[in-house]
């Protein structure tokens, strides 16, 4: 069996339905979908498989020529991702003859000297139609499709399968899940880059057992750009620092609900939101030369709801003009805005000169740590009846509530423990709070939420 998993790429010219062939084969809609030609813009990619042969896919921009730096940026990521796979798909449409576009993927292609399958895309009729006239692309294997409608799928995966070599995609639950959140332009794309930078370990050596491949090799950065909304679709890469896999999400600007344009923006939002509950631990990124802004209170009381680990992250921290005292006030007023997470630590960070970036790696790994912590109960009794002794619960409308004792509860993904009592419905809000903040001073617990779930014994 191979020790490394191979890789299908998707590449072709705009709007040819590239997207959509994607989604049809994973079976599920995850990069998005839309009529506006230029949607994809980083190479998307996720787990297949086919004749119990495992492989990447990947989902790449549409081929045309780089008008400007940020075009340019997109088309070296779909020459990395073809240089990187193992197997090219070229995707072009059934109705629009062979264009110039066409040519130049067919030739970038070829060029690789990797297998190379033509998909004649969007046949929604008659898969058996005349395909004569894309052999002058030199690509010698041809295969019609419509992906939409999926038909032609399993003939394309079979011949994608002959040409692969027997793999197996492992999976590590321990592997961390970090999702990188925040308003548009904020510099997420850009700490995304710097972090996949700090992994401490080459891909290539990164075998979890014999003969499974755990992760993907790397297929390029995630574009940055100075205008807001370059990112799209969420984009990964898995790092390996200290011994620990750390999966990357990079996801779209999350704006305020009356600045979200319809259609693919919006399907950005959702995928966005989507990830904080794909996560463990959620960075809040912030510019530095723009603070204190309520949409970043509202995206950490998402986080926090969700129940992921939190830090707070001020970006661009080498364009902030400052003196001496500059953090330290900055510091308190984040303290005072962001008090309903207290116990999210707080960084300053430049992903263009490195400040502080591994840190946030080893702020995830004890936060990790800290997250997965189990207790024993006689250690939990004994701190719930020193508490409640110091400063009983009053309660409400003359009815005294009653703490007995407490459990941790198993499987949650948080520190979540269940206190059994009676007429606990009559705790009041400001005694939870007491509590949490009374178990924090025994046990820190940095960077995650707790979760205390108040039970009658009846």
């Amino acid at each position: 069996m191979s020790s490394r998993v191979p890789i299908v790429a998707i590449v072709g010219r705009a709007n040819v339905g590239k997207s959509s062939l994607f989604n049809a084969i994973i079976g599920r809609r995850e990069t998005i979908v839309a009529k506006e030609p230029g949607t994809t813009r980083d190479s998307i990619y996720a787990k297949a498989s086919y004749d119990r042969k495992d492989f990447w896919l990947v989902d790449t921009a549409g081929m045309k020529s780089a008008e400007d730096e940020f075009e340019l940026s997109i088309q070296d990521q779909i020459k990395q991702a073809a240089d990187s796979a193992t197997l090219i798909v070229v995707v072009v449409e059934a109705d629009v003859p062979p264009t110039e576009e066409d040519r130049r993927v067919a030739k970038l292609a070829l060029k690789s000297r990797k297998p190379v399958i033509l998909v004649v895309n969007k046949i929604d009729k008659n898969l058996k139609r005349d395909l004569d006239g894309w052999r002058k692309l030199g690509i010698k294997q041809i295969m019609p499709t419509s992906a939409t409608q999926k038909r032609g799928l399993d003939d394309l995966l079979s011949a994608i399968a002959t040409q692969l070599p027997q793999a197996k995609i492992g999976s590590d639950s321990s592997r961390i899940h970090l999702s990188l959140l925040g308003r548009p332009n904020v510099g997420k794309s850009s700490l995304f880059n710097a972090l996949a930078k700090k992994q401490q370990a080459p891909w290539d050596a990164r075998l979890g057992r014999a003969g499974v491949f755990e992760t993907p090799i790397p297929l390029g950065q995630a574009i940055v750009a100075e205008k807001a909304g370059t990112t799209r679709d969420v984009n990964r890469a898995i790092v390996r620092f200290k011994a620990k896999e750390i999966e990357l999400m990079d996801t779209a600007g999350i704006r305020r609900s009356g600045k979200i344009e319809r259609g693919v923006e919006q399907f950005s939002i959702l995928r966005a939101l989507a990830a904080i509950e794909q996560s463990d631990i959620s960075l809040l990124i912030m510019d530095g030369r723009e603070l204190n802004v309520q949409l970043d209170q509202k995206i950490a009381g998402l986080i926090k709801d969700a129940g992921n680990g939190l830090i707070l992250v001020v970006s661009k921290w080498d364009q902030v003009e400052k003196d001496s005292f500059t953090k330290d006030h900055l510091a308190a007023q984040i303290a005072e805005s962001f008090n309903f997470v207290p116990w999210a630590p707080l960084i300053f960070t430049s992903a263009t000169t490195g400040q502080n970036v591994a840190k946030i790696f080893d702020l995830v790994l004890e936060i990790a740590k800290s997250r997965g912590l189990r207790f024993k109960t006689p250690e939990l009794n004994r701190w719930l009846q020193h508490t409640v002794n110091q400063h009983p619960p009053a309660g409400l409308r003359g009815k005294l509530p009653k703490l007995n004792y407490i459990v941790q509860e198993d499987n949650s993904g948080m520190p979540s423990f269940k206190v059994f009592g009676s007429k606990t419905k009559f705790l009041h809000w400001s005694y939870k709070r007491y509590l949490e903040k009374s178990f924090r001073a025994v046990w820190p617990l940095n960077g995650t939420p707790l979760k205390f779930w108040f039970i009658d014994k009846k």
